[in-house]
């Protein structure tokens, strides 16, 4: 389909088409002592509570122009927290209203014709005995119509620190131009990475790209470029701690294994 990324279709009726963009993030962080991960644990927790995830999906709303129908979020004991947002393309139906259990009517219905929403969970772990602690987040943007979750991409890579990304986008479902001709895609890209600011894709060492237009399928996996100890030590002090060159190489093996590389 010879299509500009910015070119709009003339479609015949709705636009059903169902795109579905996964973000996938890991951020790793060095600890020297079981207090250093129960204090990384409570770190994470608080910056990246169902409340802030929530703030960050109704941000994403806004970037791909949806409309918000309802939220609801849960943060789990000991770690992790969980959103979902509905929304929709349909501009002022329905809004949803901050401290409002119940939708208004109209909302109701559009929640279960809608299959648009955006839902996130964070898995934080200090599991690891060397103390090489991580903290993922899988975040997917299902939408339905005309939003385009692609350009959203950005927004979620400032709001992380992505030591590792995978990136997964699918178009499935076909709508109709006025002509009659189906359209298995309403946007015209080569890669995902086309909607990567050019400032963010210079942090990463390593870019791998799967693109298989014909089948509406893409991804893209990233690992960030080698930088020093301070990136990822929950004290300062530490920089020159004795066993700092022995934590940064399991860092590094840790990446690659999350990455594929080993």
């Amino acid at each position: 389909m010879n299509q500009s990324r910015d070119e709009k279709l003339k479609l015949s009726g709705f636009n059903n088409l169902t795109k579905v963009l996964s973000f996938n993030l890991y951020d790793f962080c060095i600890t020297m002592d079981k207090d250093q991960r129960h204090r990384y644990i409570q770190y994470i927790n608080k910056k990246y509570s169902a409340q802030r995830i929530i703030e960050i999906s109704k941000k994403i709303c806004s970037i791909i122009e949806a409309n918000i129908l309802n939220v609801s979020a849960q943060d789990y004991d000991p770690v992790g927290a969980s959103s979902m947002v509905l929304m929709s393309d349909i501009k002022g139906e329905g809004k949803w209203e901050e401290n409002e259990n119940m939708l208004p009517h109209s909302a109701q219905v559009n929640c279960h014709l809608d299959k648009s929403h955006i839902t996130a969970h964070t898995y934080p772990d200090a599991s690891d005995p060397q103390g090489i602690c991580s903290f993922r987040v899988d975040i997917d943007i299902a939408t339905c119509g005309e939003i385009i979750p692609l350009n959203a991409i950005n927004y979620l890579f400032e709001s992380f620190e992505c030591d590792v990304v995978f990136i997964d986008y699918v178009v499935r479902g076909f709508t109709r131009c006025e002509d009659g001709r189906k359209i298995y895609n309403d946007q015209y890209f080569n890669s995902i990475q086309d909607f990567i600011k050019t400032e963010i894709l210079e942090n990463y060492e390593f870019k791998t790209d799967l693109n298989m237009s014909r089948d509406n399928i893409w991804q893209t996996k990233l690992m960030v470029k080698s930088f020093g100890p301070q990136r990822y030590l929950m004290d300062e002090k530490d920089y020159n701690h004795p066993e700092i060159d022995k934590k940064m190489s399991l860092l590094a093996k840790e990446m690659k294994d999350v990455y594929h590389l080993n």
